[in-house]
């Protein structure tokens, strides 16, 4: 069954309406007609209808609530991702890829060594695009919330950002002493719900000044193994580890 995500204002207690451009998505990509049935989302309090099409027009949707089902795409790890900005497409990727494995939100870094630079409107489009690609992701995987893509930041703002999250892990490819599955161990039984963050560094790596300022922050450098990868792999084996790690699922 196909899903749509809709905001609080469009969900009424026997009907929720659709605007925006999933209208013309049902209507001519799909050719959806009133009697279908889709999955529709309230991704502000992440619950979730089965709703039948009752009336289609230019710029609108309407539904019928026919039930509401049991949420169940998201667990108990909120993980975000602080993307050292790459080159080409490879942030759309992590984004997607991302979104499916679970991210709850992608944050872009300038790192010193960031070939890319952002900013202004070309920052502005950047973000919008991606937000998309996260909501299209999220509507194919089932979630029950679409990740938010943040604005690009500095190592200064991540280092601000550390007191927010229970733990903040930097991958750092010089690191011998501290692994990512020791670091995620010592976190697991800790509490049910668990709010982490994960720093990933550009093509380039990241300048030993900056490991130094995010340590001293609090940010813990971990070793993900032997082998080097390149950063948009990155971003995703630490999202598989920390699932696999530390998601609960209710029976």
């Amino acid at each position: 069954m196909r899903k749509f995500f809709v905001k609080n204002e469009n969900v009424e207690e026997e009907s929720i309406k659709i605007v925006g451009t999933d209208v013309n998505h049902i209507k001519n990509v799909l050719r959806l007609k009133p009697g279908s049935q889709i999955e529709v989302c309230n991704q502000e309090t992440q619950e979730n209808f089965v709703c039948e099409i009752t009336e289609m027009s230019k710029d609108c949707i309407q539904t019928k609530i026919l039930e509401k089902v049991q949420a169940g795409a998201e667990g108990n790890v909120e993980l975000h991702i602080f993307q050292g900005l790459p080159k080409a497409d490879k942030m759309e990727w992590v984004i997607q890829k991302g979104t499916e494995l679970g991210v709850s939100k992608f944050i872009p870094v300038a790192f010193k060594r960031s070939i890319v630079k952002l900013s202004g409107k070309d920052e502005q489009k950047k973000i919008e695009r991606w937000q998309k690609i996260a909501e299209v992701a999220s509507k194919q995987s089932h979630r029950d919330l679409v990740p938010e893509i943040a604005s690009v930041i500095s190592v200064k703002n991540i280092c601000q950002l550390v007191p927010e999250y229970d733990i903040i892990l930097l991958a750092y490819e010089e690191e011998t002493k501290h692994s990512m599955k020791q670091e995620l161990l010592n976190i697991k039984y800790t509490k049910e719900n668990l709010r982490i963050a994960v720093v990933i560094g550009p093509e380039g790596g990241i300048e030993q000044e900056e490991v130094c300022e995010l340590e001293k922050a609090g940010a813990r450098p971990v070793s993900l193994g032997k082998r080097i990868l390149r950063t948009e792999t990155v971003a995703l084996q630490v999202a598989s580890i920390i699932m696999y790690e530390l998601e609960q699922w209710e029976e």
